[in-house]
This record gives C-alpha cells, sequence and structure tokens, in this order.
C-alpha cells in the first residue's frame, strides 16, 4: 500500500511538473517590469531633461545667459568670469548624451518597430535638437558612431561639426543633423503621438511638423557663412512656425521638482546672485523698450540698475544684492516655458535670410514679426516699439542684436548666436581669466582617459581643448 501511494505521488509530481512547463513563459511574465516599453512613453522624460539642461542656472545660467551678458552674478562669479565647473560640463555631456539622444534612439527604434512614422520623426528631431546643442557647445563630437555600444563600438569617434551638421566634408546637405530633419519630415503621416506622453504638443503631428522644420531653419543658417544653403532654406519657409502658438517651449509645472530651473534655483531655492547684466539694461533703456520690466525688477534704489559681467570681490557696496536689479518676476516664474525654438527667433533668422538673399520675402518684415512675437510672448504693449526702431542701413547688426535681446532667459542659445553672428558687439568681463569671451566650453575631463584616441583626433583637428578654440561656424 506504501508502494502504490509513493507511485500516485510519483505521477501527481510528474504530472504537475509538466503542465508547469507548459505555459512557463506565459505564466512567469512580471506585469510591473515589460520585455518590450511602448516608445511614447520614452518622449516626456526626453523632453524635460534637454529642457532641464538648457535652463539649469549652472548651464543655460552661467555658461550661457552670464557669456552672453545677459545675466550677471554678485556673488559666486567664477564662472561669469570664465571659470566653468567641470563637473557641470561632465554631467552636461552625459545627460544629454545617456538620458536625451540615447532615450530618443531607443524611441526611435521601438516607434520603427510599431510602424509610428510620427513618433519615429520625433525622436530624429529630439535627436537632432541635443545634438546641435551639444556641438555648438563643445565642437567636434561624437555623432556617426554614438550609441552604437550595441555593435562593439565602445570609443566612438568625434565627428567635425561641419559632419555632425551635413554628413559629409565637402558641404553637401545629405546627413548629419540636417539629413536627421529631412528624414524627420518625409516621416510625417501615419501613426499616433500619444497626448498624455507628449508634453509638448499634446500629440499635434501638425505641430511638431512645423517644429522639425523650424529646428531645420536654424541649423541651416548656423551653418550659413560656411556652407550653400539657399536652396535649402527656401524649400521650407512654407512649413515653419506661424505664430507664438506653433513654437517649441515646454511650459512647467507650478511646484519643484517639475517647476522651471530658474525659478527652483532663485525663488524655491533662494540664490538670488543671478541678476541682469548692465549690457542689456542699457541697452533697453537707450531705445526706451516696454519689456525691461519684464526682464528685471526696481532695485533698492527704485530703478533698473544691471551689473557688469565679472570683478572678482563681490558682493561689495557697488554691486550686491539689493542695489543690483533681479531677474523680472515674469522669467522666474515656475510655470514660464522652457524654449527649444521660438517664433521670435524664427522670424529673426528669416529676417537674416531675406536680407542675405538666401529666401524670397522681406527682411523688414520677418523682423517686425519677430519684434511683435517678442513683445508678444512677454505679455506688453510694443506701444509705437517697432515704428521707432524700423530696420536700417545696419540691417544685420540690428536683427542679430533684436534676436539676442528677444532670447533673454535662453542662455545657451543667446550665447550660440552672439558667436555667430558678433553681434552685439560685448567686452569681454571685467577681471576674467582668458582676455576674451569663451568660443565654447571644454570636453569632460573623462574624456581625454576613456576614449582618448578619439578625444585626441578631435584636438588635432579643431584646435586645443580649451576656452578660446573658436568653433567652425564662427565668424
Amino acid at each position: 500500500m506504501k508502494r502504490f501511494k509513493i507511485t500516485i505521488f510519483f505521477f501527481a509530481t510528474l504530472l504537475l511538473t509538466v503542465s508547469c512547463d507548459t505555459d512557463f513563459e506565459e505564466i512567469n511574465q512580471d506585469p510591473n517590469n515589460p520585455t518590450s516599453l511602448p516608445a511614447h512613453l520614452l518622449l516626456p522624460q526626453t523632453i524635460r531633461t534637454m529642457q532641464n539642461n538648457l535652463n539649469s542656472t549652472f548651464i543655460g545660467g552661467d555658461m550661457g545667459a552670464c557669456w552672453s551678458q545677459q545675466f550677471a552674478k554678485v556673488q559666486y562669479n567664477d564662472e561669469a568670469r570664465y571659470i566653468p565647473r567641470q563637473g557641470t560640463i561632465a554631467s552636461f555631456w552625459s545627460s544629454v548624451y545617456a538620458s536625451v539622444i540615447s532615450d530618443a534612439d531607443a524611441m526611435f527604434k521601438l516607434a520603427e518597430a510599431e510602424g509610428n512614422n510620427n513618433l519615429m520623426a520625433v525622436a530624429l528631431t529630439v535627436q537632432a535638437h541635443a545634438y546641435g546643442v551639444l556641438t555648438d557647445m563643445y565642437g567636434d563630437i561624437p555623432f556617426s558612431e554614438a550609441n552604437r555600444s550595441d555593435e562593439g563600438i565602445v570609443s566612438p569617434k568625434y565627428d567635425s561639426q561641419m559632419e555632425v551638421y551635413t554628413g559629409a566634408t565637402d558641404g553637401t546637405l545629405n546627413g548629419g543633423i540636417i539629413g536627421m530633419l529631412s528624414q524627420a519630415d518625409v516621416l510625417y503621416g501615419s501613426g499616433d503621438i500619444d497626448a498624455t506622453s507628449d508634453i509638448l504638443y499634446g500629440g499635434d503631428v501638425v505641430k511638431w511638423q512645423m517644429f522639425t522644420n523650424s529646428l531645420k531653419f536654424r541649423s541651416l543658417m548656423r551653418i550659413s557663412d560656411k556652407v550653400s544653403v539657399g536652396g535649402a532654406l527656401q524649400g521650407i519657409v512654407s512649413k515653419v512656425f506661424t505664430s507664438n502658438a506653433d513654437e517649441a517651449k515646454l511650459i512647467y509645472l507650478s511646484a519643484d521638482p517639475n517647476a522651471n530651473p530658474l525659478f527652483e534655483s532663485v525663488v524655491f531655492g533662494t540664490r538670488g546672485e543671478w541678476k541682469i547684466n548692465s549690457e542689456m539694461v542699457d541697452r533697453m533703456m537707450a531705445n526706451s523698450d516696454p519689456r525691461l520690466p519684464q526682464y528685471a525688477q526696481l532695485n533698492d534704489g527704485g530703478i533698473y540698475r544691471g551689473k557688469p559681467s565679472g570683478i572678482v570681490n563681490v558682493p561689495s557696496a557697488t554691486y550686491n544684492y539689493t542695489n543690483v536689479s533681479a531677474l523680472g518676476l515674469f522669467y522666474l516664474r515656475a510655470e514660464a516655458p522652457g524654449y527649444y525654438v521660438s517664433n521670435a527667433e524664427l522670424n529673426f533668422l528669416m529676417a537674416e535670410a531675406a536680407q542675405k538673399g538666401y529666401i524670397t520675402g522681406s527682411a523688414s518684415a520677418y523682423y517686425n514679426a519677430g519684434l511683435q512675437a517678442s513683445f508678444d510672448a512677454n505679455n506688453v504693449a510694443e506701444g509705437g516699439y517697432i515704428a521707432a526702431n524700423s530696420l536700417g542701413s545696419n540691417a544685420l547688426e540690428q536683427i542679430a542684436t533684436e534676436n539676442w535681446k528677444a532670447l533673454f532667459a535662453q542662455g545657451t542659445e543667446s550665447f550660440t548666436e552672439q558667436r555667430r553672428t558678433g553681434f552685439p558687439v560685448l567686452t569681454p568681463a571685467l577681471e576674467n581669466t582668458l582676455g576674451q569671451i569663451p568660443s565654447r566650453i571644454n570636453y569632460p575631463n573623462i574624456e581625454s582617459s576613456i576614449n582618448a584616441a578619439s578625444y585626441n583626433a578631435a584636438v588635432a583637428n579643431q584646435g586645443p581643448d580649451n576656452l578660446t578654440t573658436p568653433l567652425w561656424w564662427m565668424n
């Protein structure tokens, strides 16, 4: 009897084992850790991470708005004197590569597997923007071999700035950032962009396509002194933003940690050392610019007073927390937007393109539209400013200077455009360490050790890895 019971137990156990093995893969799935991620779930973090970098007081503030002399500092002034923090430089590089470009690349591949062309186009646009910011700040960067560790490439080469933008060394516009944006433009048409994941446009495909082409217009203008771009620019004039409602901007939320980084540092973090620069105040007061009260607050004497860039010993009796105007409350809102490309900037670029003969149309009309877009974005009536500051004989300087003003608090972009155009003409920071305004930021220190061969080739190609080495597209 005992032997019979053992036999029955053996066969029951065997049956149970076979039954478990039959559906093993289906039963042993963790619903909280899916093996395949829906592509759209990667979108919100790439958008927010990029904007958090661009709007960070340590990146967009110190190495952007301070260097383009929109902001100044009344304490902790090393960065404004051209001594950037190497940790910030390294974290900027790694964050954009790992949390924006890599995730957007993964989003593209997942969207491709899903047959979602619209989301593939979005992923390409996000990547193109991120690569553009990196090459505009660092110079030569890993591009064609970036994100290819699955192919065994762990030490990617650095592509030249021309290759990053065009995919070639002869100026043809078949690849690089321009190629990615061209590919994105033709992909739009099928597939969904999940509205809850799309924190930029809420799933509006038409506006994403406008963003793609507006970013392409800006990218082409960036290299327009080095490469023939007229035909490419003219081909997308009808595909770009038509109003401020179209522009690419992230509206932040009302509370930390999802508020605008400027609010989080200056207001929530009580870091009031970032002030308005005297360069900005003086230029705005000289022509009674009605945007000034949005850009700055009155100081303790009841006037708008900026501080020049630089100076070692601050705060002091001359420049301190109370006698220098703080940044305007309009720009310290928790929900103040973070821009990818604004409608104002696009119109100023189109004005420049028309003035140079790259596109048809009236430079004055585009210039006026840029001014109006900026006033609208700042919730200010222009009050006759446009007529009083109409385009004159120094048109290119006017366009560039007004673009610089309109790019207030868009630090990396204002720094990049000032370097590209040379306007407004700026004097280096007082008591600075370089003798000139930086042309770039240096590579993260770790690159010279973990990717030494590629790093050394980049230095040999573009020049020493220091702040004063000019970028390819600079005048």
